[in-house]
């Protein structure tokens, strides 16, 4: 009997290494275009799809999650926490891994780093939702909160809309700065505002992506003009808002899937019959998105698992034809099923 692994054994495991390897050989944009394209494709097969609400832990210092799904062929998850205060002891604010399955047997078939496929698929999630509902040829979109999603927000903007100009707003000045020192030679036209009112000028587009988990104003119902499209992505937990419940009033809201986003998102300020439309029948042409020049459409994003499946999926297939990856023997797999313990045994000798 052989006491080497079997080939059932090994899975592609993506070192966070392995995919910055794999990101900057396909190219930064045409990964947040393809990514796009792969996230849109699953939103049109939605029924195909468990749902259920991300499984979260919470406590005071943030909260760990889990968010399963499954297509009926794979399954996934992917492990995410969320702790705010962990920038301030140099610690990133969002860590994750993730893993696909092979539904018919269990085994696993991928399992890969996500905090970075987490930012990409984040940001192509939100240029999917903007090719829908954000005006038409609009080229200024406001980013504000310029923490470690800015440049990936900014660039799927760019790749998947046209957007041409930046307009970044932080309250720590020095995140701006590092926003803009990242996003120098991309293209863009970048510009340093010094409020979100300042930010917001000209922008067709205004993302909102702050890390604090309590309620807050980052936008007054004031500050928005009719035709805007904004991108609320900083919400994604019980307590934590970014938008005054009046801009929502006015607004034309879509979510990803209603029963997590009515707990965490922007609408956890309104009432239960709170209307919302669902962003896959809009993909699906089955409702419809941005209807006129006047407008304002608000994407209420949380994050849901089937972004997270896509993503997924996209890096298996990327992986085909290159060494970006390595084999890990995590699943024990004697060549008796019924020999687990003198597998174990064979292995002292």
């Amino acid at each position: 009997m052989s006491a080497l692994p079997s080939e059932k054994a090994l899975i592609p495991f993506v070192s966070v290494e392995n995919m910055m390897r794999l990101v900057h050989h396909l190219g930064i944009e045409r990964v947040l275009r393809e990514l796009t394209d792969t996230i849109e494709d699953d939103f049109r097969r939605w029924e195909v799809f468990d749902k259920t609400p991300r499984i979260a832990s919470h406590s005071r210092e943030g909260v760990i999650e889990l968010m399963p799904t499954s297509d009926g062929e794979i399954y996934g998850f992917k492990y995410v926490n969320g702790h705010p205060k962990n920038m301030a002891a140099g610690l990133q604010t969002v860590t994750a891994f993730g893993l696909l399955a092979d539904v018919a047997t269990g085994y696993p078939v991928l399992m890969t780093e996500m905090t970075l496929l987490t930012a990409l698929r984040t940001a192509a999630t939100s240029a999917m939702a903007a090719r829908h509902l954000a005006p038409k040829d609009t080229r200024v979109m406001a980013m504000i909160g310029n923490g470690a999603q800015a440049e990936f927000q900014a660039l799927a903007m760019k790749a998947v809309l046209g957007i041409t100009d930046i307009r970044l707003f932080d309250i720590d000045r020095r995140a701006t700065e590092k926003a803009v020192r990242n996003l120098t030679g991309s293209g863009l036209k970048l510009h340093a505002c010094e409020s979100a009112e300042q930010a917001i000028e000209g922008a067709g587009i205004i993302t909102t992506c702050t890390a604090d988990k309590q309620y807050a104003t980052i936008l007054t119902d004031n500050m928005i003009g009719s035709g805007v499209h904004i991108n609320a992505i900083g919400g994604d937990c019980p307590g934590k808002t970014e938008l005054h419940r009046d801009i929502l009033l006015r607004a034309d809201t879509f979510v990803e899937y209603p029963p997590q986003t009515r707990v965490e998102g922007e609408i956890q300020q309104m009432a239960p019959d709170y209307p919302v439309t669902e962003l896959w029948r809009v993909v699906r042409g089955e409702a419809a998105g941005r209807k006129d020049a006047r407008q304002i459409t608000l994407f209420d994003s949380v994050g849901f698992a089937v972004e997270d499946f896509s993503a997924l999926r996209y890096v298996r297939a990327a992986l085909a034809g290159t060494d970006f990856f390595q084999q890990i023997d995590i699943i024990a797999d004697p060549d008796d099923p019924r020999d687990l313990f003198g597998m174990l045994q064979r292995a002292a000798a």
